[in-house]
């Protein structure tokens, strides 16, 4: 801003010097004295008649503002966001300038902002605004990179055309980069930005960034002086993000990051403070650069100090807890080696808002306000007392509950699953429940949850919550198409995982479809040459709206040709028609603890077939099965907080299914009517024998009622098929199965999943024997595809689809697994990791052939991708390293592909 006097124009030369001063000078109310003598001073040498007066302080009425200088905007929007209005009242210099040029500075449009007076008439002063418009930007070119990378830079600093050029821009981007390069390694990252005017448009301009990474710089060694208790293996593993070349290191690159390689140097003296030595610390340490092999050398000079033991511990200022009840807490006896790092996680761990520790215990039980300090109060030789100091505050309760964010979902869905309730007493452990919760509910991005203390008041001992939650889509699609098993393969699905039937009937609700209230609706359509399939299932989580009781439903009709799915010829005249329904509640239980819940569900299915013989059909190829079960189940789940990538918690399950014991009360001796048919079914023993008509019968060879080989097992037994009916009528089994997986942070965002499956599928009378349905399917993807004969298909990756159970499936199956993950991304758009797997299992037909250490075992890795609106994606490459029956070799390598499967 530049202080400017009006001259008449007929003196014009003199108009032009004091121009030329009027560019060096500001009006502001404290402008110092001397530039006002400096400006009267040149004023002296114009006559009196040309010389308009101009009285420093004084009050003006504002006469106009003009604008001038480069501008695109409206000259009146300009002077309505300086604040300046006609006719207000002005002091000049004075405060309601600067405050204009204030406001039209935080707009961030602007390069210059000068006042200058025009004229003075009478009591009224005019106003010229001379302000240039910061330039915009055309264009982004960079060099020294791909073409592929510069997307994520515009993107990262949101480069995008129109935006405003500034310095800040400049400056910012400029570091940015810089820093994301460094981070990969290349330590010499420089970054140069230009700015050059667009001549083919206004006020615009091209960004030229030049980018020289140069090489990247490794690390070539780290090198350790004054340690004597320590080798320096053990000092570098303690320096978790640092790390020198090491060719058979594949998880850490040996890249320098500064601000990590401080945190190391931390990490340093706690290994030692973990061992006794509280003493210990960093001297000096120094990073040099070997231009010759163009790697760094890092060096640390290390103090050690003596090796010291915990003495007494007293506990101070603790009435609610006793001195017993927090030493057991603490953990740490008299003549413990001294280990600072695990005296501080015992007060207060940080690293885990749900630890075990003083502090939570504390919280857990509304002393929101506690403070829990240990100070060393005595060092005598190589031993230290401590005082756990204790300031356990008035307790503090839960007060206004609120939730934002939730553009979608309804307020009830959110505030049911809420633990921290107005009025109840204060407990981090709800808190951080509510937000494994809300995760949960798989309608908000479970990273993004942030609770956020509001009005916190220790006098009143209340205090506020306010849930911040970002919504993401909950709905998916499912459109794909394959050739497989003989022909095409066409799937249509659609899941709306936050529907509301309330709002069927309401027209405003859909949006494009009524959403909001938690509840689930899936349609399913899959259809071939060789197979039709479609289901619809139904779930509300909060049956009755009062309680968490999960009311489930479905209907599926299937109808199968024999032939296509073995890659033969489609027979249409030999089908399965297959009919379901099955309804089911879920509640969640208060004993052992609020994460079981019981689950109950009846089903039943009604089979239809027609001349369908094939594998355990060949003797039932006409007729029709029915299964009425009873489903009960008992499941722990404690994941959390992201249902998509769970770094902690683990979930149990067992189940059992059942139907009743018809052989048990129909009155039919199922060994009789078996061993009516049996002798056609004997082939000659152990060794070869004529037969009635004097043909030759080799062990394994059919032989009908007269003794004689026939060439088909109908032959042998035609009357089977109707005791196959007979005993197929109402299917009669039980089904008992076990699930252990557990998911265990191992360090920073490496997650390890440990899974154990088992299954039995069981017959109530054995002579009625197992039935040819409800089996287990193990190897490959795990994907059911057409299947609707309640088979289980179980994977284990690295061997083929189904080749680890008998073409008719197991009757039992082990599976264990080991797995790897690490996320790329967790953002609510796309949820993407990575993953490396041990897996090792095996399907039985029988309890004889049983073995748990039998396993068929496999190694790979794989990758998923989660987006809201396709569910998970992924692919798996695994390495079989046992063979297949009739193999004699390892099975190898199997790629396989993973379409909408659980997490």
């Amino acid at each position: 801003m530049r202080l400017s006097l009006v001259i008449k124009k007929e003196n014009a030369d003199l108009e032009k010097q004091v121009n030329k001063l009027n560019n060096f000078l500001v009006l502001h109310k404290n402008i110092k004295l001397v530039l006002t003598l400096l400006f009267f001073g040149l004023l002296s040498q114009v006559k009196a008649q040309d010389r308009v007066p101009f009285d420093q302080g004084k009050k003006y009425f504002l006469g106009d503002v003009k604008v001038i200088g480069k501008v695109s905007y409206n000259e009146q929007t300009i002077v309505t966001f300086s604040g300046l209005q006609k006719g207000q009242e002005v002091t000049v210099p004075g405060e309601e300038i600067t405050n204009a040029i204030k406001k039209l500075g935080k707009l961030g449009l602007f390069s210059d902002i000068d006042f200058y007076i025009n004229k003075i008439k009478g009591d009224s002063i005019f106003l010229d605004l001379d302000i240039n418009e910061l330039p915009k930007l055309s264009e982004v070119k960079f060099v020294g990179i791909k073409k592929s990378k510069t997307e994520g830079l515009i993107k990262d600093n949101g480069l995008t055309k129109g935006k405003i050029v500034n310095e800040n821009l400049v400056t910012t981007t400029k570091n940015y980069i810089e820093n994301k390069y460094k981070k990969d390694g290349f330590y010499n990252t420089k970054v140069v930005i230009n700015t050059i005017p667009d001549t083919t448009s206004g006020n615009n301009v091209k960004m030229l960034i030049n980018i020289d990474k140069d090489e990247k710089i490794k690390i070539k060694r780290i090198a350790f002086l004054g340690n004597d208790k320590f080798k320096e293996t053990t000092l570098r593993g303690a320096m978790k993000n640092t790390k020198q070349i090491n060719r058979f290191r594949v998880l850490k690159a040996s890249k320098f990051i500064d601000a990590k390689y401080k945190e190391d140097l931390v990490s340093i003296v706690e290994k030692y403070k973990e061992k006794g030595y509280r003493d210990a610390r960093v001297v000096t340490d120094s990073v040099t650069f070997d231009k010759q092999q163009k790697k760094l050398n890092i060096k640390i000079n290390v103090e050690e100090g003596h090796k010291y033991y915990f003495g007494n511990i007293k506990f101070l200022g603790n009435t609610i807890y006793t001195d017993q009840g927090l030493s057991r807490m603490l953990g740490i006896q008299k003549g413990d080696v001294y280990n600072g790092v695990l005296l501080e996680k015992r007060i207060a761990d940080k690293s885990k808002p749900d630890g075990e520790d003083i502090t939570n215990l504390y919280q857990n039980n509304g002393y929101l306000f506690s403070n829990i300090n240990a100070v060393e109060v005595k060092t005598a030789n190589d031993t230290i007392d401590f005082e756990i100091r204790i300031v356990e505050g008035p307790l503090a309760y839960f007060n206004k509950i609120t939730v934002v964010g939730n553009d979608k979902t309804n307020d009830e869905v959110i505030y049911r699953e809420l633990r921290t309730k107005p009025g109840q007493k204060y407990s981090k452990e709800e808190l951080v429940r509510t937000i494994r919760e809300i995760g949960q509910l798989g309608f908000f991005d479970p990273e993004a949850i942030d609770p956020k203390f509001k009005n916190v008041d220790a006098g009143a001992g209340t205090v506020d919550i306010e849930y911040n939650l970002v919504e993401k889509g909950s709905s998916q699609i499912e459109l794909q198409g394959g050739y497989g098993g003989g022909g095409f393969i066409g799937t249509l699905g659609l899941s709306f995982n936050n529907f509301s039937v309330r709002n069927l009937f309401n027209k405003e609700a859909y949006k494009p479809l009524p959403m909001g209230d938690g509840q689930k609706v899936a349609l399913r359509l899959q259809a071939s040459p060789f197979f039709q399939t479609y289901s619809l299932s139904f779930s509300e989580p909060w049956f009755g709206r009062k309680r968490p009781v999960q009311f489930s439903s479905s209907f599926a009709y299937s109808k199968q040709f024999a032939g296509g799915q073995f890659g033969g010829n489609i027979d249409r005249s030999q089908n399965f028609n297959i009919i379901s329904l099955s309804v089911g509640l879920a509640k969640r239980l208060s004993v052992p603890d609020d994460f079981f819940v019981l689950s109950q569900s009846v089903a039943f299915q009604y089979y239809d077939l027609n001349n369908f013989n094939t594998g355990l059909f060949r003797t039932f190829s006409n007729g029709s099965a029915r299964n009425l079960s009873y489903t009960l189940g008992l499941t722990r789940n404690n994941k959390g907080v992201n249902p998509i990538f769970p770094t902690y918690g683990s979930e149990f399950s067992i189940m059992g299914k059942f139907t009743l014991p018809y052989s048990l009360m129909n009155g039919i001796d199922y060994g009789d009517l078996q061993n009516q048919e049996a002798y056609k079914l004997k082939n000659s023993t152990s060794s070869e024998r004529l037969g009635s008509d004097g043909e030759i019968i080799q062990p394994g060879d059919f032989i009908d009622t007269s003794g004689n080989k026939v060439d088909s097992f109908e032959k042998a037994a035609p009357d089977q098929g109707k005791i196959d009916q007979e005993k197929f009528k109402w299917l009669e089994y039980y089904k008992i199965k076990f699930k252990a997986d557990w998911f265990t942070k191992i360090y920073g965002k490496l997650v390890l999943r440990s899974l154990g499956e088992f299954g039995y599928l069981g017959a109530y009378n054995k002579e009625r024997g197992v039935v040819p349905f409800e089996r287990f399917f193990l190897g490959g993807d795990g994907l059911a595809n057409f299947a609707q004969d309640g088979r289980e298909v179980i994977q284990l990756r690295g061997y083929p689809n189904n080749s680890l159970s008998s073409q008719n499936g197991g009757t039992i199956y082990n599976k264990f697994s080991l797995e790897m993950r690490y996320p790329i991304t967790l953002k609510a758009a796309a949820s993407i990791y990575v993953l490396s797997f041990l897996e090792a299992g095996a399907a039985y037909d029988t309890f004889r052939t049983y073995n748990p250490f039998a396993l068929k075992r496999s190694a790979g890795a794989g990758l998923r991708i989660f987006m809201p609106a396709f569910g998970l994606l992924g692919i798996d490459f695994g390495y079989g390293f046992d063979s297949l029956t009739g193999q004699g070799k390892a099975n190898g390598m199997e790629t396989h592909f993973i379409i909408g499967q659980q997490f």
